[in-house]
């Protein structure tokens, strides 16, 4: 499938960002653009993967701010507001997943969704998510793990989702922190447009409410659903 490329304007759109801002991560050598070319051009995917890694990477500050100013953004685009929590059900939680391993944790995620009649092959899915893991470890400090694959490819699913699973067992997952992790959301959206939104809105209800805690002391899979809702209403309400 031949890479779809975009230039600095629809890079913008797609991040959510002001066009400046692009120029200068350009001048700045901070984003992957082809060279040689009289204006910058952009490899989809690459942006997909540079983005998604910078997120991951972002502190508090600054991830509130990016996370505002898409958002806003994003409302003025959109009729709908995009909500996290849309793409989760209480049939995609899970109180005790037994994986022992990094293998097996993106399998048995897989296989959830495989249950909910989501997903088109999922093999393909598992196949991107191990692609995704081997550039660099979607685990985070705190003991959780934001899985998503290499690319968002409408022919992974028949609709965005999000998983959650709180594993029986932590397991080593590559975490910058050097601890194992425990809670795992996979996270898949077909539309591109809403992946970096969930991402940065995940990361964000993680850093800046009792996310993390309320989950680990949830006592069913309900109560991981209504923790995760919980905690998204509070984001919500500091940027309405």
């Amino acid at each position: 499938m031949p890479q779809r490329m975009m230039n600095s304007e629809q890079v913008a759109r797609y991040l959510h960002v002001d066009p400046m801002q692009v120029s200068r991560w350009v001048r700045q050598g901070e984003i992957p653009f082809e060279h040689g070319v009289a204006n910058p051009a952009f490899r989809r995917r690459e942006i997909d993967a540079w983005a998604s890694q910078r997120i991951l990477g972002m502190r508090e500050k600054p991830l509130a701010s990016y996370h505002r100013e898409t958002s806003q953004r994003a409302r003025r685009e959109d009729d709908a507001p995009f909500t996290v929590c849309s793409m989760l059900t209480c049939g995609r939680t899970l109180c005790g997943l037994r994986s022992r391993t990094k293998a097996a944790v993106l399998r048995d995620l897989a296989a959830v969704a495989e249950r909910e009649e989501i997903l088109y092959d999922p093999r393909d899915l598992v196949r991107s998510l191990e692609e995704r893991e081997a550039l660099c470890s979607t685990g985070l400090t705190g003991g959780v793990a934001i899985v998503h694959p290499r690319h968002h490819d409408p022919y992974i699913a028949s609709e965005s989702f999000l998983i959650l699973a709180r594993a029986a067992h932590p397991i080593c997952f590559g975490a910058p922190d050097g601890k194992p992790t425990d809670l795992f959301f996979l996270l898949v959206a077909t539309d591109d447009h809403h992946h970096l939104q969930a991402l940065a809105r995940l990361c964000l209800m993680m850093l800046n409410t009792g996310l993390l805690n309320n989950l680990r002391a949830a006592e069913s899979a309900d109560d991981l659903y209504r923790c995760t809702l919980q905690a998204e209403q509070e984001i919500l309400a500091t940027i309405s």
